[in-house]
């Protein structure tokens, strides 16, 4: 294995810990239970997304990854902010879910296009996650329409 996959593995991770940080914010926030369930859900299905690859980095000779992006530090910031503005909206809850998954998607889409230079265990590990991401996307499509 080489640095690109500890690399893009790295990064990855940190986004993933993003998107631990936004469900558990987005649980805490939303005033409707069966959302506080789902948000709790994907908190759940992050932190074993976060174990795989800190699994992963730590066989190829990386350090674990605990941090989150610098982005993603100031979009939790602004949407903190934007919160006490407004309120804590249901739809505005699920739109912030719904940039952090799109987010992901290009995260997962960013590491995809080094697959050949990839062990083929991590490509399926990647593309696994990424069709997990997506289903969540759906999901929350499906949520902001029947939001009130």
């Amino acid at each position: 294995m080489n640095n690109k996959t500890a690399d893009v593995i790295n990064e990855l991770a940190q986004f993933v810990n993003d998107r631990i940080e936004g469900y558990k914010t987005a649980a805490s926030e939303t005033r409707d239970p069966s959302h506080k369930a789902y948000y709790n859900e994907l908190v759940n299905q992050s932190q074993q997304f976060s174990n795989e690859l800190n699994s992963t980095l730590s066989r190829v000779g990386g350090e674990t990854q605990r941090d989150t992006t610098i982005k993603g530090k100031i979009y939790r910031g602004w949407m903190d902010v934007k919160a006490g503005i407004t309120g804590k909206d249901e739809k505005a809850i699920i739109d912030s879910n719904l940039y952090g998954e799109e987010w992901a998607q290009k995260a997962y889409n960013d590491a995809l296009e080094h697959k050949t230079e990839l062990p083929q265990e991590v490509v399926q590990m990647v593309e696994k996650q990424k069709q997990a991401s997506l289903a969540t996307c759906e999901h929350l499509r499906q949520m902001k329409q029947t939001a009130r």
